[in-house]
């Protein structure tokens, strides 16, 4: 039975993963029967991805999958030889894991969720929503360094494209939300952006009401946090870039080498609008912004 080993800086209550059992369901395998996953979750502890990597070449998985960059950064410096099959990584020729999209050479291949292009589109929503905002505020995770180093500078470009000024808060963990939150408040920003982070999806609750209790205009690169009472999000369909993970687990357990399989750029992107909160929050949605909306929440 083959042993597909999951490599996140997430905790499992994401439900990211479904994606990938569904999937896997489709092509006709099914966990426990003719396949079997070896879990290694970080829970928002980037230092143990490592770690966690090496245990799963230990067990000389078949395949890992791994979720975001730094967690494929970790299995690639862990093996040269275990094909790894990424998950929602921005740029990973940026991040040195691939040669070409094309090509990628080597034992990586899999999705790239374009994430950090996210980030500008968020910038421009947020400045039609309150067009005389002169300073927006963004919330990032510094332990995760490639990918939110590859965010900021998106966020700095979008920033200086429109006009405005920016200003960034860091929370490393979940303990370090309040004082984020209360710092971005007494400097007075109302426009902030949540940039997207594996610990921040895992503790997305609360997040959501930091951001409701603090009145902020706040948008995040994550579905779930308009679902959740967050007041908008722009992302890409993480669920689905797990279900194409299955097409390439399918291919490599099959014979074709990760090499030949070409990288694909996420295609699904979701823009959803929380009424119902923009209400509560006396904010004025404008018909632009909503005509656009994938899903309006009422």
């Amino acid at each position: 039975m083959p042993v597909i080993g999951l490599l996140s800086p997430e905790g499992p209550t994401t439900g990211n993963v479904n994606g990938l059992h569904e999937g896997l369901r489709e092509l006709g395998y099914v966990e426990g029967r003719n396949i079997r996953f070896e879990y290694r979750w970080a829970d928002g502890n980037f230092d143990r991805l490592p770690e966690l990597a090496a245990e799963l070449v230990r067990l000389n998985v078949d395949v890992i999958v791994s979720f975001v960059t730094q967690a494929a950064v970790s299995a690639k410096r862990a093996t040269a030889t275990i094909p790894i099959v990424i998950v929602g990584v921005a740029d990973p020729i940026g991040a040195g894991l691939i040669a070409s999209l094309a090509h990628p050479g080597g034992n990586v291949t899999g999705t790239s969720s374009i994430a950090t292009q996210i980030v500008g589109k968020q910038f421009e929503l947020l400045k039609e929503i309150v067009p005389n905002a002169s300073r927006f505020a963004a919330l990032w995770n510094p332990a995760n360094p490639v990918f939110q180093a590859q965010q900021v500078k998106q966020a700095e470009e979008a920033a200086r494209a429109l006009g405005v000024g920016l200003q960034l808060f860091e929370a490393k963990a979940q303990n370090e939300f309040d004082a984020g939150f209360t710092a971005i408040n007494r400097e007075g920003y109302r426009a902030l952006v949540i940039l997207i982070d594996p610990l921040y999806m895992s503790h997305l609750r609360s997040l959501v009401e930091l951001s409701v209790k603090g009145r902020f205009i706040a948008t995040m690169g994550f579905s779930p946090f308009a679902d959740a009472g967050g007041l908008m999000s722009y992302a890409p369909d993480y669920a689905d870039s797990y279900r194409r993970a299955a097409v390439y687990i399918d291919k490599i357990l099959k014979g074709t080498k990760p090499a030949d399989l070409p990288v694909e750029q996420a295609t699904k992107f979701e823009f959803i609008v929380n009424l119902k909160t923009a209400r509560d929050l006396g904010i004025d949605m404008p018909t632009s912004i909503l005509l656009r909306a994938n899903r309006v929440i009422e």
